[in-house]
């Protein structure tokens, strides 16, 4: 009996010290990969403006080619609204929607997503001109983990997380624009 009074109260101090540990740990994160693309900025820059086509090049995307997609407003404007919805657990439901075009330059997202766990994220895809024919790509996902759940960004690498997938999308999409 005293084995399993011991057992319990180490996990009872480790549970406390997490949670101790959990109110002075960051709640952000940000994982961001680039690539340059060779062609010029504006061409790069229309082509991400429209959201639909990251269908092209986004991981998440080829994941499920039967997953079911709703677009609401117009592609390339503030409010345009992409939901998607996927038995794939990877791929999951949820939303992204066009939160701000600083035109030629930068396009930033909110993603909600609802399955398979509940969360909203901030993206955003840059375009920076290195050349008249080479531009750098930059896309970032940002997201926050509220207390107690932040204490989770211990055992969890974000950027080992996503960033490959983020730069299997950077790829995909050097592949398309770059096909003569």
């Amino acid at each position: 009996m005293s084995i399993v009074k011991t057992l319990l109260t180490i996990v009872v101090v480790v549970v406390v010290f997490l949670l101790v540990v959990g109110l002075f740990l960051k709640k952000e994160y940000t994982v961001e990969r680039d690539i340059t693309i060779n062609k010029p900025k504006q061409q790069v820059f229309e082509y991400l403006k429209l959201l639909r086509n990251q269908n092209n090049f986004s991981k998440w995307a080829r994941m499920d080619p039967k997953m079911k997609q709703e677009f609401k407003g117009t592609d390339g404007t503030v409010g345009f609204i992409s939901s998607w919805s996927s038995e794939v657990k990877n791929v999951g439901t949820g939303e992204q929607e066009i939160s701000k075009v600083t035109e030629g330059q930068r396009i930033d997202y909110h993603l909600r997503f609802i399955k398979p766990f509940k969360s909203n994220s901030e993206a955003y895809l840059e375009t920076t001109a290195l050349s008249p024919d080479h531009t750098r790509v930059k896309w970032a996902f940002t997201g926050v983990m509220n207390y107690p759940m932040n204490v989770m960004l211990l055992f969890m690498n974000m950027d080992k997380m996503l960033g490959p997938d983020l730069q299997t999308g950077l790829d995909n999409l050097k592949g398309i624009l770059e096909k003569p």
